[in-house]
């Protein structure tokens, strides 16, 4: 790497996926934002995935580092790449999806401009195996700074995912992703929030999201169930521990509500070895005894939902069943929605 400040680390977590990396490497070495770094994680890959990334090292030695490792999963491969980060900021990507090339500068700018914490930009998600766009998310807040606090529930509806984001490497240096299934980036999300104060707000496409559907996002089962619970409670302990909690109590006790009770609830329905109604109950209690103050949360109030919106309103509609101790009724309306629909509201 040429003797320059270092302004955004890229991590591209790679396993196998031969067929898509050298499309996401291509538009990762054309970035319009010169002064980055490329850490291309490979995580035990049985492919030749180790070998692009190698030959993109050797032809781009001053952008990209390739790096190997034994397999330990997605979560491993991404503190490997943060732990090795020397930019002013830093991100993530999936190596079967791309960005455009405007992606990094775009994102660094909004930050910049605003001595924003994390910039957030717009993306798409596209079905791989038709390649039509399913929807496009994060282009609604407009091009906007906002103020994390305990008043304003925009954190709720940030997608999770760590692509779409840039986030000041110092706030972050010392966090990590967590070993579980599916829930690690919300987890490491709602961490960011206990030391950061401003997002900044990219509203243009800049990520193209490629959907798999053998991909353990769509999968859940009870042993996934009792490790979010578990970090649920991890990552309200940092928030005491760093004073945010009192401030923000209701967002992160929503925050459990949403993932716990509605998300993750709905997946882990589909598996034949659960029995949902009794899940469901414990997680009700669960959710009383450690994150109580989801009952009286102010953003899932009907008054309030009926001023943000349907997204807003069918929650509201999913915190009142779960009060009535009617949750199956949440999931069986979810699973037509989707399963005969086709329509997925994604809270």
């Amino acid at each position: 790497m040429e003797n320059k400040e270092i302004k955004l680390s890229i991590v591209a977590a790679v396993y196998n996926l031969e067929k898509y990396l050298p499309r996401c490497l291509d538009a990762l070495v054309n970035q319009t934002l010169q002064e980055i770094e490329i850490l291309c994680v490979d995580d035990g890959s049985t492919d030749s995935a180790p070998q692009i990334i190698d030959e993109y090292a050797k032809k781009y030695p001053n952008k990209v580092k390739a790096f190997h490792k034994t397999n330990g999963g997605e979560f491993t491969t991404r503190n490997y790449g943060l732990e090795r980060a020397t930019g002013e900021y830093v991100t993530f990507v999936d190596t079967d999806d791309y960005v455009e090339k405007t992606w990094a500068e775009k994102l660094y700018n909004v930050a910049k401009e605003n001595d924003a914490d994390m910039a957030v930009c717009g993306f798409e998600r596209i079905d791989l195996n038709t390649n039509k766009i399913v929807s496009q998310n994060m282009t609604n807040f407009g091009r906007v700074v906002k103020t994390i606090d305990g008043k304003n529930d925009f954190t709720l509806f940030i997608n999770p995912a760590p692509w779409n984001k840039i986030y000041k490497r110092e706030k972050v240096q010392d966090l990590r992703f967590l070993p579980f299934r599916g829930f690690n980036d919300a987890m490491f999300l709602a961490s960011c929030y206990t030391r950061m104060e401003k997002i900044a707000f990219e509203p243009e496409v800049l990520y193209h999201y490629y959907l798999r559907y053998d991909s353990q996002i769509h999968t859940v089962n009870k042993q996934d169930v009792e490790n979010l619970k578990k970090y649920l409670l991890e990552v309200k302990k940092l928030y005491i521990q760093t004073n945010k909690y009192e401030e923000m109590k209701y967002i992160l006790d929503t925050f459990a509500f949403l993932h716990l009770g509605t998300s993750v609830m709905y997946r882990v329905s589909y598996d034949k070895t659960v029995n949902i109604k009794d899940m469901l109950k414990e997680t009700i209690s669960y959710l009383d005894t450690n994150f109580e103050n989801w009952r009286k949360s102010p953003f899932l109030k009907f008054g309030y939902s009926i001023k943000k919106g349907f997204k807003h309103i069918a929650l509201w509609g999913v915190a009142l069943l779960y009060k009535m101790k009617l949750p199956m009724i949440y999931i069986n309306t979810y699973r037509f929605l989707v399963d005969k629909l086709k329509i997925d509201i994604k809270f």
